[in-house]
């Protein structure tokens, strides 16, 4: 048993996805590796990794990047828990929410995918919905947009002047979910009203 945490950014690869809001998962994993101050390597299990410590003497996590495809995220997500030895209550999946406003960051333990494809195909690697997701909220589609087509886009004008804030804030709520544990985290986190 380790006290290693996986952390996953989920996301696509490739140049035209960076700035998809399907991949806000990545690019919270990378606003981690640059606290930690560390570049990401390969590894063999199909994903770009950064080993580290999450402030001084915090714990020690791996950030992860699997490159694969999101629907395919799965088998990197599993082979790294297997070679790093850590179990699925030690594994953290950032993710893009349709279902929760831009600019909130929401946490959770199990429960459905809300037809997320990337934690579908975890959940099913795993063998169990029990890890933890920290949900980064994009919002929902303008009128009859596809969601399929409003998450393979870029962010817009005006959110991306708040994109730093938000990454930063669901950094920070990784942060408090891996050093002080779930319930500290949803109540710091979450907005005072229940919810759903």
């Amino acid at each position: 048993m380790t006290d290693t945490w996986l952390i996953v950014g989920l996301g696509n690869p490739g140049v035209q996805y960076q700035g998809n809001r399907h991949n806000v998962g990545q690019m919270v994993v990378d606003e981690l590796a640059g606290r930690i101050g560390a570049r990401f390597k390969t590894h063999k299990a199909g994903a770009q990794v950064v080993e580290g410590r999450l402030g001084i003497g915090g714990p020690r996590v791996v950030l992860a990047k699997p490159m694969t495809y999101m629907n395919v995220s799965g088998g990197p997500v599993s082979a790294l828990a297997s070679f790093y030895g850590i179990t699925p209550d030690h594994v953290v999946a950032v993710h893009d929410e349709i279902d929760i406003p831009f600019n909130t960051v929401k946490l959770k333990i199990g429960g459905g995918e809300g037809g997320h494809n990337g934690l579908r195909d975890i959940s099913k690697a795993l063998a169990t919905k029990e890890y933890l997701r920290v949900r980064v909220g994009v919002g929902r589609p303008p009128g009859r947009m596809e969601t399929a087509d409003y998450v393979l886009r870029d962010f817009g004008t005006a959110e991306l002047k708040e994109l730093p804030f938000l990454l930063d804030e669901a950094a920070d709520a990784v942060e408090t979910l891996v050093c002080s544990g779930l319930t500290a985290a949803q109540q710091k986190f979450h907005p005072a009203k229940s919810e759903r």
